[in-house]
């Protein structure tokens, strides 16, 4: 068989893929199997089969698809057979066959899309469809036939629950959506589709409520999603970077959670959802600072003990940033304000250790930042193991060495335990903490309330997407729902700064007062 030469003038060092592949599609069935060789390569996963058919195969065909990415059976049920069997061809009619022909009439799926140009083909391809080309037409058929491997729908780690749904995102981009369109199943939920990444062609989908979610805040995100050009999009964590309004801010400005259930409830209270192939977690903008001490389960007991809960977390927020500053500012600037029985308690404690506060909390801190880091890198079981055993035993041996007072050692663990509570804050925390040693090791007293007034400050110019940071801080109808949880039928109205025009959750409700 003479070979076809053809795309000589193809060169992949001075072109860029993308824009060559803007191309329309031949009509010699030839040149485009020997197109599709050139750009795939001989990658021995690309596979090109090729086929005759009608009433007396007359018709050349060729379906492309990447082993592994798709169904082999529902490709031989679905497409091969209906497509070979069917032998109700007009004889010699190829001028007036048509790719709707099989797409109407005889290819047994529903998600078909027809294209004329080969980027478009190419784009298919790689996602795990199949690609279906006839002799004579300049068409194709992308034909979704996805099947690789995926992990089922199990409870998220990251954010375990007593009481509420189980169910966590997987790393399947279709998984995810539909796992959002359970819980909101109105029609104004709106998703729109793009691809990021021109390597990757990583596939982003933004989820929000027509008439809740602000217009304006929907088309900077728009935006920003646009301006990405970037090779590749690994994980939710890229997007995040790119969008941000604060990068260099030690404080989140964009959401993110595992749980459905907390993303719809996200969504109907105004914000908008970016869903990213590939990763579990997805994303949600704005972000408000009060959200960093909200949990799903606190709209699922009972009001009262989730409001004890909730200023429990804004408590342990202050005991994780000031306990350990607070223990060197008192012990180095104002001994006077410990009660004397405590003060000779930690003078003696303290006697025998040859460093300064402030190296003793460094020592101590550092260290369970270590253990911490090393028991989430290592396999769980070891990791559990090396977090619980060497904090334990390098504490107690650093007390008997006389490297570090108890009190201290007692400090640090009260102020790391106290950070575990709000794990999304889990990065300011550290920053933070470390920062007020210094500020308390240097002023004291004043030197905290320095680094207090100036972490104010930033967090009430910070506007991610438009939106004040401490919106639901201030006194507004949003108190509803911030340092404390009032009852589900009082919360008529959603969040003041996040919804547009539909502002209202529900009608008045009165609850039963128990009488029949």
């Amino acid at each position: 068989m003479k070979k076809i030469v053809l795309w000589q003038h193809y060169n992949k060092e001075e072109h860029h893929d993308a824009d060559y592949l803007e191309k329309d599609i031949s009509m010699s069935l030839a040149e485009n199997i020997e197109f599709f060789r050139l750009i795939l390569g001989d990658s021995n996963d690309i596979k090109i089969h090729e086929f005759i058919f009608g009433s007396n195969c007359e018709f050349s065909g060729v379906l492309i698809y990447i082993d592994g990415l798709v169904d082999n059976l529902e490709i031989t049920e679905s497409i091969l057979k209906p497509i070979i069997l069917n032998k109700n061809f007009e004889e010699n009619a190829i001028e007036n066959f048509t790719m709707m022909n099989l797409k109407k009439s005889i290819i047994c799926l529903g998600d078909i899309t027809e294209s004329s140009i080969y980027s478009n083909l190419f784009e298919g391809c790689l996602s795990g469809n199949t690609i279906l080309l006839v002799d004579g037409l300049s068409t194709g058929l992308v034909i979704s036939t996805k099947g690789w491997e995926k992990r089922s729908v199990t409870e998220p780690q990251t954010e375990s629950v007593v009481r509420g749904p189980r169910e966590g995102f997987t790393e399947d981009f279709r998984t995810n959506t539909s796992l959002i369109r359970r819980r909101i199943k109105s029609p104004k939920l709106k998703m729109e589709n793009m691809i990021i990444g021109r390597k990757t062609y990583t596939n982003i989908c933004i989820a929000y409520i027509e008439g809740v979610a602000k217009p304006e805040v929907l088309q900077t995100l728009r935006n920003r999603l646009r301006a990405i050009d970037v090779d590749s999009i690994m994980d939710s964590g890229y997007i995040e970077q790119y969008i941000e309004d604060y990068p260099f801010s030690i404080f989140p400005t964009i959401g993110y959670s595992e749980k459905p259930d907390v993303i719809a409830a996200k969504i109907l209270e105004g914000r908008i959802a970016v869903v990213v192939d590939g990763s579990p977690f997805v994303l949600t903008v704005p972000m408000l600072f009060v959200e960093s001490f909200q949990s799903a389960e606190d709209y699922y007991v009972r009001p009262i003990y989730a409001s004890l809960i909730r200023l429990m977390r804004f408590f342990a927020y202050f005991i994780a940033i000031y306990a350990v500053p607070g223990f060197i500012a008192l012990t180095t600037f104002h001994q006077e304000l410990i009660p004397t029985t405590l003060l000779f308690t930690v003078a003696k404690a303290r006697e025998a250790t040859p460093f300064p506060a402030i190296i003793e909390a460094l020592i101590m801190v550092i260290s369970f930042e270590i253990l911490r880091e090393a028991g989430l890198r290592l396999p769980r079981p070891v990791g559990q193991a090396i977090s619980i055993v060497g904090a334990l035993i390098m504490g107690d041996a650093a007390v008997s060495a006389g490297i570090v007072g108890a009190p201290m050692v007692i400090t640090v663990a009260i102020g790391a335990v106290s950070e575990f509570i709000i794990p999304d804050q889990g990065d300011s925390i550290s920053i933070l903490r470390i920062i007020m040693m210094f500020l308390a090791s240097a002023l004291g007293g004043f030197g905290l309330s320095v680094g207090f007034l100036g972490v104010l400050i930033h967090l009430a110019i910070l506007e991610p997407f438009g939106i004040p940071y401490f919106a639901s801080v201030k006194f507004s109808r949003d108190q509803q729902d911030s340092f404390v949880r009032l009852p589900l039928w009082v919360m008529e109205d959603r969040p003041k700064g996040l919804s547009y025009i539909d502002e209202k959750r529900k009608k008045t409700f009165i609850p039963p007062n128990g009488k029949k």
